[in-house]
């Protein structure tokens, strides 16, 4: 049987693992560090629950746009490349936070890479429907 979105579907998958492996790390940091709520004043521990935050902020969105762009029969070569887009930048940003809270590469071009991304999609499905 054929998924339905074959392009974002893939998509999806992988950033709901990208998701899990970022909670389980603030899982075992939390455990490691015995602190059950909260970041109980260790930076580490801070990142790594900032970092699982941003991508619950930021996927939700732009995965629910890229399913809207595959239901609206967008191309599926586009659809790859945003969707590839937007899991590497994801990838970049929870690296660079990840290491340290202050300004890096990989936080700076994943949050730059995502924003474009999301505004790329948002005016693709708004050519898409008013272009009909």
């Amino acid at each position: 049987m054929n998924a339905v979105l074959p392009v974002s579907s893939i998509y999806v998958a992988l950033s709901a693992l990208l998701v899990m492996l970022l909670l389980l790390r603030v899982a075992y940091l939390r455990n490691s560090l015995k602190i059950g709520i909260g970041d109980g004043g260790q930076s580490r521990l801070a990142r790594a629950i900032r970092v699982h935050a941003n991508a619950i902020e930021c996927l939700p969105l732009a995965l629910l746009m890229l399913v809207m762009l595959e239901l609206c029969h967008a191309h599926p070569m586009g659809l790859h490349g945003l969707g590839a887009a937007l899991l590497i930048a994801r990838l970049m940003h929870a690296q660079g936070l990840s290491a340290h809270g202050g300004y890096s590469f990989g936080r700076f071009t994943g949050t730059v890479i995502t924003v474009l991304v999301v505004i790329a999609m948002g005016g693709w499905l708004l050519w898409l429907n008013f272009s009909r």
